[in-house]
C-alpha cells in the first residue's frame, strides 16, 4: 500500500509541479493581452492558484480543502504584510521581491484570493483520481458488537 501511495505521491507532485509552470504562463499571458483591474484581479486569482500548486508540490496529501485553505492563508498574510513598509521597501531593490511580495496593501484583493482558492480547490476536486478521494474521505469502522 505504502508504494502505491508513494506513487500517487510523486503523481501529484508532478501535477503541482506542470501546474505551477501553467499558472506562471498564464500570469504573464495575462498582463500580455489584459490591462487594468482584469490584469490586476486576474493576476491575484492566479497567485493563490500558485501558491496552491505549491502547497501540493510540498505536501501532496493534504485535501483541497487543506491545501486551497493554506494557500489562501500565505496569500492573505503577503497582502497584509503589505500594511508594513517591508515589502515595499524590498520591491524597491528586487523585482522578484516586487512580484512575490507586491508593495501595497489593497483590499479587494483579499477577495480575488479566495476566487482564486476556490477555483485552485474546485479543480483539485475534480481531478483527483477516484482512489485519491476515497482515501482522504473519512471513514467510520462500525464498532464490534
Amino acid at each position: 500500500m505504502k508504494l502505491i501511495a508513494g506513487s500517487r505521491d510523486s503523481a501529484a507532485r508532478a501535477a503541482a509541479a506542470v501546474a505551477a509552470l501553467v499558472t506562471v504562463g498564464a500570469g504573464l499571458g495575462l498582463r500580455a493581452v489584459a490591462a487594468g483591474s482584469v490584469a490586476k484581479f486576474g493576476g491575484d486569482a492566479l497567485y493563490t492558484v500558485l501558491l496552491l500548486a505549491l502547497v501540493v508540490l510540498l505536501a501532496p496529501r493534504l485535501t483541497p480543502l487543506r491545501a486551497a485553505a493554506t494557500a489562501l492563508a500565505a496569500s492573505w498574510a503577503v497582502e497584509f504584510l503589505q500594511l508594513t513598509p517591508v515589502p515595499a521597501d524590498l520591491s524597491r531593490h528586487s523585482t522578484v521581491a516586487r512580484l512575490v511580495l507586491g508593495s501595497t496593501f489593497n483590499a479587494p484583493d483579499l477577495f480575488w484570493y479566495v476566487v482564486g482558492a476556490a477555483a485552485g480547490w474546485f479543480l483539485l476536486t475534480v481531478l483527483r483520481p477516484s482512489g485519491a478521494r476515497e482515501e482522504s474521505a473519512p471513514t467510520v469502522t462500525p464498532a464490534a458488537p
